[in-house]
């Protein structure tokens, strides 16, 4: 679904990223995590087509990417800003249909589908701000997923919300992600959230000139549970090894 060749980039003349090289496979939830400061939501930009790819290449479904792809969508942490707040919920998650060239009533009854799956049935009518953070950020998962896109990108979108919550939509995207199926890169500085989502994390070193450190496939027994898998003597030995990783 994702590969990125020997990805550069830069700000001006000063290195970001170097000879990053990846491939992610359809249906995989691959975890980015890293210090501040190492390109993780610069990597991100570039695999949107928000930045222009400086050196090597990223391909998106085979197509190499020279502008944001068809079937890509993006959550961001600052789920205030993302969302207009003079539409409704259900006005928000529907517009990426009219791209798609639907008719308002079947726009309505998907926004609708894709508010029930995120546990916000109800609140179709209601306007951003009156929902609390953690409700903000469920209406931006359901636009991103309304289209059903091929790869779903997610720059740290709990990093501003409390445990509880965060918890909470840790579990939704898991649950999302298991009967959807979609292909997500998660960027998050969290390495406990890294280990609990991921099906793989990838680290990266600090910068200038961040670099795969460290790729690591999660491979933890059943269905995740906040309380029972963190508490397992293999999430605890797979956290340790990224910790070490983050912290060089």
């Amino acid at each position: 679904m994702l590969r990125l060749d020997s990805l550069g980039q830069w700000y001006g003349d000063h290195p970001v990223l170097h000879d990053i090289t990846l491939t992610v496979p359809d249906g995989q939830l691959l975890c980015v995590v890293g210090p501040s400061g190492c390109g993780k939501s610069t990597l991100l930009r570039t695999v949107a087509g928000l930045l222009p790819v400086r050196e090597g290449t990223v391909r998106v479904d085979g197509a190499p990417v020279t502008g944001v792809p068809d079937r890509l969508a993006v959550v961001f942490q600052d789920y205030g800003r993302s969302l207009f707040p003079w539409l409704s919920v259900r006005e928000n998650v529907a517009l990426p249909l009219r791209r798609r060239g639907l008719g308002r009533a079947q726009r309505r009854a998907e926004a609708e589908r894709m508010l029930a799956r995120v546990g916000l049935r109800d609140a179709g009518r209601r306007h951003p701000w009156q929902l609390s953070g953690g409700m903000q950020q469920r209406v931006a998962i359901a636009r991103a997923l309304v289209c059903r896109p091929s790869l779903l990108l997610m720059d740290e979108p709990f990093g501003s919300l409390d445990a509880q919550t965060r918890e909470d939509l840790e579990d939704l995207l898991l649950e999302v992600h298991r009967t959807e199926g979609t292909t997500i890169v998660f960027v998050t500085h969290d390495i406990d959230e890294s280990v609990y989502v991921g099906d793989r994390v990838v680290v990266l070193s600090a910068g200038p000139g961040s670099r795969v450190i460290l790729d690591l496939p999660v491979e933890l027994p059943g269905e995740r549970e906040q309380i029972g898998t963190r508490g397992l003597a293999e999430f605890v030995a797979l956290r340790a090894e990224v910790g070490r990783a983050v912290r060089g």
